[in-house]
């Protein structure tokens, strides 16, 4: 049991979670919006983030009175071994999002470079923000709050210049010459929420006062990622730029544009390497979660150098597909059936609940619906997940 010198302050998860949303990530995903205009553009970014916000606020209260991390909250659904293969895949996305975060920072740190003085090196940049990581890792989340503090306030005042900046003389905001429908703009703001999903127990399981804490991160959260995706979506609009960095520096911040690249990118890419290792315990505790955080770290910095890993819009989309369903089973069982699997080897009935949630989410990718796919998809398996274990309780095999 931890005692409570050892649980940490909701005020540290509002440090963590506005440094997770502030990133180069999120600017580029509003970005890809431009296509609705301002006004439809801003009416999918609040839609997509509430019901993420929604998600990642459950998520959070069941690891937080569980005392679980995310990947052992799946136990309580899907059993041991289930809960292993969603660490696995949990452990495979966080690798991926590690390398796409620092290739995408570096490139931004290159083109800052680049303007401001003339030197180009992105290989250089992805090991410098690797290193800041590890750096990140080695100081550990309790010793964080501090240097939290500073980097956060830098961050806040950094993201708000960056913000008057897209938005000082802005015109009407028309829509640029490409398609995007609205319930795509919505899936594209949720599927970024649900990248957080697998993580957030991580760090609730730990807080002092579980509600509390649960909330304030998805309300951060929430708030942060609404703001970076409404600069990217104001970048596009009104200076006819999606490249973060020209924008930077064509607005005279010069060493300003280096500090919000470098910090965004290493306060959010931290907790990536950081619930890797938190995830792999959940398969092995013989290894410490910090060599398994460096190591992710050191993998993801190396991916970044040496593939060519640019597009994920439908990386996003793959994210949810598997962590959709997997909450939604979870949800049901932990707030409404009260049932705990977590003693099986493997509950197979919602393994197969799961895998349908997978495929109904495949083939909603399809279907253009206003509110996207992630919020009907999880109604749906929901459903379904209520039926089929009601229907097992009144006639059990």
């Amino acid at each position: 049991m931890k005692t409570e010198n050892n649980k940490v302050s909701t005020f540290s998860q509002v440090l963590l979670w506005f440094g997770a949303a502030v990133s180069i990530a999120e600017i580029l995903t509003g970005s890809l919006l431009a296509p609705l205009g301002l006004g439809q553009g801003v009416l999918s970014i609040f839609i997509g983030h509430v019901i993420g916000a929604v998600i990642l606020f459950l998520a959070g209260l069941i690891g937080a009175k569980s005392g679980f991390s995310a990947a052992e909250s799946a136990r309580i659904s899907f059993g041991k071994y289930g809960s292993f293969g969603f660490s696995i895949l949990n452990i495979l996305q966080l690798l991926g999002w590690t390398a796409i975060m620092i290739i995408n920072g570096a490139t931004a740190l290159d083109g800052v470079t680049g303007r401001l003085w003339g030197y180009e090196n992105e290989k250089l940049w992805c090991v410098l923000i690797g290193l800041l990581i590890i750096l990140w890792v080695a100081v550990g989340v309790k010793n964080l709050s501090k240097v939290n503090v500073v980097v956060v306030t830098a961050l806040f005042l950094l993201t708000l210049i960056l913000g008057f900046t897209v938005f000082k003389g802005a015109g009407t905001g028309a829509p640029v010459e490409e398609t995007m429908t609205f319930g795509g703009a919505v899936e594209l703001n949720v599927a970024m929420s649900l990248s957080w999903l697998p993580l957030i127990s991580d760090y609730t399981k730990d807080a002092r006062k579980p509600r509390a804490a649960s909330a304030v991160s998805a309300a951060v959260y929430f708030l942060t990622g609404c703001w970076m995706y409404i600069i990217g979506l104001g970048a596009a609009l009104f200076t006819g730029e999606s490249d973060i960095a020209q924008i930077m520096v064509t607005a005279g911040l010069g060493i300003i544009a280096v500090l919000i690249v470098i910090l965004s990118t290493v306060t959010t890419t931290f907790l990536d390497v950081y619930s890797a290792g938190v995830s792999f315990r959940t398969v092995t505790n013989r290894i410490p979660e910090k060599a398994v955080s460096i190591a992710v770290c050191v993998l993801g910095t190396l991916l970044a150098i040496f593939t060519p890993i640019t597009e994920y819009e439908n990386f996003l989309y793959l994210i949810g597909s598997v962590f959709a369903p997997m909450i939604s089973i979870l949800i049901v069982d932990y707030f409404i059936l009260r049932q705990k699997h977590d003693r099986e080897p493997l509950n197979r009935t919602n393994a197969v609940l799961w895998l349908v949630g997978f495929c109904v989410y495949r083939l909603f990718l399809s279907v253009d619906t206003v509110i996207g796919s992630t919020f009907p998809v999880m109604l749906i398996t929901a459903l379904l997940c209520v039926l089929v274990h009601q229907i097992r309780r009144r006639f059990p095999v």
